[in-house]
């Protein structure tokens, strides 16, 4: 018989992008125990997801693929169990990316992968990558963030970024935090039906982003 906590593990994909020890050592700072894992049977068998990452989106695909646990992670989003990207892991969910030419990503969410703008709308340029700490704004259609990761958040609480590129959804609808980076507004957290990302990072963003990773982790022992 499994245990409580065998049932509600929570699955963390090593695929040798990212470094995941911040990740697991927030996760255990909340109360959950995490498996870190590249094994494709241990993923589907997780009762959730966590896609983190940092690098280049093509290097990511390949790894995944090469590992074998592409079609885990599409088996666990089909199951319904919620799937959370991080970074990279966020923009892997989209359609496909255009970083170093064209890569076709898990297509869980529709949209694509771009660079962010190096030029304000006033003309003078913006800094890419960019790094450092930002404010979450609700999406131009959200209205609450309630039953999401950010639940329990303020309008204008930041968040930690390290990225050149960020996914542009096809659908405004699952944008649910925005961000003003360089005079241009960017979809920084997204979710669709048991699918959430964000372009942050939680595990480096403090009291908020441990609330962030608590919201995700907190309805899989119901």
């Amino acid at each position: 018989m499994s245990t409580e906590t065998e049932k509600n593990k929570v699955a963390v994909v090593d695929y040798g992008l990212g470094n995941l020890f911040s990740l697991e050592r927030a996760l255990k700072r909340i109360g959950t125990v995490p498996q870190v894992t590249s094994d494709p049977q241990a993923i589907t068998d997780a009762s959730a997801v966590i896609i983190p990452g940092v690098g280049a989106f093509g290097d990511g695909m390949r790894r995944l693929h090469e590992l074998g646990l592409v079609e885990a992670i599409l088996d666990s989003a089909r199951q319904g169990k919620p799937i959370f990207g991080i970074c990279l892991g966020m923009q892997l969910l989209f359609d496909e990316s255009e970083e170093f030419g064209r890569h076709e990503g898990l297509r869980l969410v529709a949209g694509k992968v771009v660079r962010l703008l190096d030029r304000h709308p006033e003309g003078f340029r913006v800094k890419v990558p960019h790094i450092g700490w930002n404010e979450l704004h609700k999406g131009d259609t959200t209205h609450e963030w309630r039953s999401t990761v950010l639940e329990n958040l303020t309008d204008g609480d930041a968040t930690y970024f390290v990225h050149s590129y960020v996914p542009i959804p096809a659908n405004d609808d699952y944008t649910i935090a925005r961000t003003n980076y360089g005079g241009h507004w960017y979809s920084i957290a997204i979710v669709k039906d048991n699918v959430t990302g964000v372009q942050f990072h939680p595990e480096k963003s403090g009291p908020v982003g441990l609330r962030i990773l608590s919201n995700f982790c907190s309805n899989l022992s119901d």
